[in-house]
Order: structure tokens, then sequence, then C-alpha cells
């Protein structure tokens, strides 16, 4: 019985044209060979399995073949070529710095460079793993690469650039090596499994190919793995069952259970996947992918973004075709929400299954006809129902809606009202009140009848709502500004008041209409901005000005220092609790 040779090792390419996935840079590197242009030192850098090494090895026997053929490829016959095909070339050296990474090592290598090459015209060094050198070892290396014998090429591999230092980069050409996309991993996958006598599924060598995450080494050994499990025909269903992947058709179900708001069927699809032992992190991450290609296939120009079979493809447009863009962009919010949300969560089941509710939700006709907060009106803004005659006239705000007009549910009376003699509010004197006790803004809604005279008022029609923004400016003062702050703060949850607004972190007045809020850390400044709004809200209709803007500053140090004094902090407790004067006067405290 043969020796079995896994796929990653004996289909391993042995010519730049035989490297998938790298056309630009592969033809970079013959480019320079054909005009001589070689460096002293290269630098392969980029995730694993995408062909560094290979290529690495690719261009030292290529430069040193002594007959390239007409597509500057070495061509295999020369004795440095089989030298090297046979593994006995003397002329290329690799050394894996994961292991050797110390400094003898790399003494041991400069040593070593010194030896001419005795056929060919370059000895080649390639480092694999350069990441993984000492300090030192990098430090003794910068010598010999910068300034290597004629003879001497160094060519270093890394998944991890950014741990090199800038001396050892500067010293090197640079070329960076992509991820595999999927189609060119699955033609891959179909020319080594029609070598290997198998029969495949094309959406499961895509299944395949995305598993790999753009690596052709991890494509080939899953490859292996399923011939192993399936056989010589590998199947749609035998891959995603071996590979523990979640089916495509739990989403199009999911998908179908959303736009019909069937908030009973996704929950019990998402129960399916979890006694399948699929995790709710990867169900939920797996959604959001899901609804991305959902949104990607209602394009053909961005269809090509789509790294699925062709069958399966098909059937992500057709449902694509059924989703509207507003459905899909709202539904990748609440699952990338939720993805972001699952690692902190306690009830992560829980969270999941909200966020599933939330998504059957979008297409209820009642909860879209609904505002939703962000289009929610500031308090500020007031609504006037108004005829056209007295749309221009002075409103005078008071503290309740006053609504003038016959009830709609009585029939409409014989004698319409007259136009020229419109219902309005009489007109209320305001009576000055104590800045500390100030009505919020008023809201009127005026309601008249459309009717002309003699014209008979058709129901629905006959009243006419219109938007008027009442526009105030009174000014206030830092004392008033400091008492609606505390107001304000009796309002909110005390979790809010632990985090983000605080006694402590008191508003200053910069200018008439804007204050400053000043806090310690990113994360008060974050709790603050998330409730800034409400803040300003609260305040244009306490102090009565409709132009209040709010500023959050974090304290420099010294500030931080100077921030509150004693005495401030005692008065704010007293505030809070009048007992403690008391207590202190008892026992004769002094507050220093």
């Amino acid at each position: 019985m043969d020796n079995f040779i896994v796929s990653a090792r004996k289909y391993r390419p042995i010519t730049f044209n035989s490297v998938v996935g790298q056309k630009a840079l592969t033809t970079t590197l013959k480019n320079a060979i054909t005009s001589n242009h070689l460096a002293h030192a290269y630098l392969f850098c980029g995730p694993r399995g995408v062909g560094k090494t290979t290529c690495a090895r690719i261009f030292a026997k290529t430069i040193n073949c002594q007959n390239l053929t007409a597509e500057h490829e070495a061509c295999d016959q020369c004795e440095s070529c089989v030298a090297f095909n046979e593994g006995r070339s003397y002329n290329i050296h690799e050394l894996d710095a994961a292991s050797n990474n110390g400094v003898d090592d790399i003494r041991t290598l400069i040593d070593q460079v010194r030896i001419p090459p005795q056929i060919g015209k370059y000895s080649v060094y390639i480092v694999d793993e350069v990441h993984m050198l000492s300090q030192g070892a990098f430090n003794a290396f910068l010598k010999t690469l910068e300034e290597p014998p004629a003879h001497a090429m160094f060519i270093l591999a890394t998944t991890e650039k950014h741990k090199i230092i800038p001396t050892i980069l500067s010293r090197c050409q640079i070329y960076d090596f992509n991820r595999i996309t999927v189609a060119d991993t699955v033609a891959h996958l179909q020319y080594v499994a029609q070598n290997e006598g198998v029969t495949a599924d094309v959406n499961a060598l895509s299944v395949i190919a995305q598993k790999s995450d753009g690596g052709m080494r991890d494509a080939l050994s899953i490859f292996d793995q399923l011939v192993s499990f399936c056989g010589n025909t590998i199947t749609y269903q035998g891959a995603i069952d071996n590979l523990n992947v979640l089916d495509y058709e739990y989403y199009f179900r999911l998908v179908n259970a959303f736009l019909k708001g069937e908030v009973a069927q996704s929950l019990l699809i998402f129960n399916e996947v979890l006694n399948k032992g699929f995790d709710g992190h990867h169900f939920i991450t797996g959604l959001s992918a899901h609804l991305r290609d959902v949104l990607v296939s209602k394009d053909k120009d961005t269809l090509q973004l789509l790294e699925v079979g062709a069958d399966i493809g098909k059937r992500y447009v057709d449902q694509a075709a059924m989703c509207s863009p507003d459905f899909l962009f709202r539904a990748l919010k609440i699952a990338n929400d939720c993805d972001l949300d699952y690692r902190i969560s306690k009830n992560k089941r829980l969270l999941v299954e909200l966020a599933l509710i939330r998504l059957c939700q979008l297409t209820d006709e009642k909860k879209n006809s609904e505002l939703t907060d962000e289009q929610a009106p500031p308090l500020q803004k007031v609504m006037v129902a108004a005829a056209p005659e007295v749309q221009n006239q002075p409103v005078t705000p008071v503290s309740q809606p006053i609504v003038a007009h016959q009830s709609v549910s009585h029939p409409v009376s014989q004698q319409p009202a007259s136009p020229t003699a419109p219902v309005r509010p009489a007109a209320a004197e305001r009576t000055p009140s104590p800045a500390l006790s100030r009505p919020r803004p008023a809201s009127i809604s005026i309601t008249k009848p459309q009717a002309q005279a003699g014209a008979t008022a058709e129901p629905g029609n006959q009243y006419q709502t219109r938007q008027v923004q009442v526009q105030q400016n009174e000014r206030f003062t830092q004392d008033e500004l400091m008492t609606a702050w505390r107001e304000f703060g009796a309002t909110i949850t005390d979790d809010m008041k632990r985090v983000g607004f605080n006694n402590t972190n008191m508003p200053r007045l910069v200018s008439d209409t804007a204050f400053e809020v000043m806090v310690n850390n990113v994360m008060q400044e974050s709790e603050l901005k998330k409730i800034q709004t409400d803040i300003v809200q609260f305040m244009m209709g306490r102090l009565r000005n409709s132009h209040i803007k709010m500023q959050v500053r974090i304290a420099e140090e010294s500030e931080k220092q100077r921030s509150i004094t004693p005495e401030e902090r005692y008065k704010i407790m007293v505030e809070q609790n009048p007992l403690l004067e008391k207590l202190r006067k008892n026992i004769g405290f002094e507050i220093d």
C-alpha cells in the first residue's frame, strides 16, 4: 500500500503559473527576474496558507535556473533545478525562526552566508516565521541584511508583519499576499477533485472555501477530511454535517418567517439550531452574513460580491426580490447590535430571541406607521391645528392644550361656522413666576372646520392639522441652570446617576444659551452623551429657551483636582439628606 500524501503537499505549486490567487505578485517577481532587477532582501507577509513560503521556494529555484523557459519559469531540467526538486540543493537554505530564534542561530546563519554557491548565481536563505526572532537576533541580523555578499539573497516570510522591527522592514522589499478568494479556491478544488477521481458538489466546495477563510492549505486539508468522511462523492449535506456548518436552509426559513411576522416559527427554528449543538453567537453572526448576502443580491452590480454556488445564489436573488431595502437595513442593524451585545449579556438565549422578535415586527404595518425614537419630534415642537385665516396670527403660550371645536362624533351643525369669525383661544396674561417653578413650553391644538358657508362638511376632511414651532428665548442664570439640572436628575434612574449623571458633574454656563458639563473619564462622557438629547429638551422646557446647547468635556488632571471642594461636596450631600447637617452640629464636626 502506497503512503498517502496529503493534498496540500501533493498539489503544492512548483511554478509561478500554478500559484493560485496571487497573480499580480507572481507577475512582479517574474518581471524582476526577466529584467535582472533583483533585491538582496524580500519580505513576504500575509495570512496563513496563501503561498508565502511556496513562492519563496519557486523564486529561489527560478533565479538559479540555467535555462529559463519562454514564460520565464524554471526549466526543471538543469542541474540546479534537478537538485532543488530532489531536495539536495546547497544553494537554497531554509531556517525556521520559530525554533531558531536566538542570537547564536543568527550568527551561525551569518557565518554560512559567506560561503559562495557551488552551482548557480545565488545562495538564497528563506527565513520562515521571521517575526519569532528575539530582539537580540533582529539586531544581530541587521548589518548582514543591509549589506550581504553579492551572491546572498534573503527571503523573509511572516504572518505578523507588525511584530517585525522597523529597521528590518526598511531593508526589505515588502510583498503583501492576499487571501485567496472563494471563486479561486473552488476552481482549484475542482481541479484537485478531478485528478483524484472525486465527484464533488460545487456547493460543498463553496462551503469548504468559506470555511478555509482564504487559505489554500486549509482548504485542501478540509477537502481530504471530507473525502475520508464521504468517500469519492462529496455532497453538500455531507459537508455541512462534517464541518459543523449551519445550513443555508435555516436562514432562508428565518427570513421568510420575518417577512410574515411569524414570531413562534422564528423561535422554533432557533431552538432547532441550538439542539443541533450550535452556539447562539455562531447563529447570530451567520444570520448577519445571510442578511448581508440577501442585500447584495438585490442589485445586479453587487451580485458579484455573493460568494456561494450558482444554485444557492439563485435562492438569494429570489429572496432578495421579496425583501425591501428598508427591511434589510433595519434587520442588519438589529442583528449587528445583538452580535455586539452577546458577549456582555447574562441571558444570551433571551438576547437572541428578543432580536428575532424585533425582526419579525419589522413588517408589522402598525409598527411601521408609528414614529421611531429617531423620528420623534423634539419637545419644543408643538402641534397647532388652525384654519388658514389664523395661521399667521401670534400664538399665546398656555400650560395646557386648548381645543375649540365640536366633537366629531356628533352630526355637523346645519349652520357652519363663519370663516370671518375663527375660533381662537382667549389671550391669557402671563403672570410672572419664580425661576424655580417655571412650567414647560406650552402646546396649543386648535381645530377649525374648513367648510365654507353653505358647503357640506365631509367626514374626515373638516379638520386640518398644522405644525408650528414656538420659539422662546428667555435668559437664565447659573443658579437657575443648576436647579434645573438637579430636577432632571430626579427623573432618571440610579444606574444612570452612578455612571454618567451625578451631582458632582454640575453644569457651567459658558454663554447665554450654552452650558458645559465636565466629566472625569471617557465612560462618563459616553454615558452622558446617551441622554444628552433628553437633558437639552428638559432644559429648553424648564428654562423657556429654545436655543439651549450642551457641551460635554473630559476634565484635565489639574481640573479634576479642583473640580469640587469638600465644602461643595458636603453641600450637595446636605441637599440630598438634610439630617446630615443636624448630625454634624450635634457632634461638632467641622468641614476642612
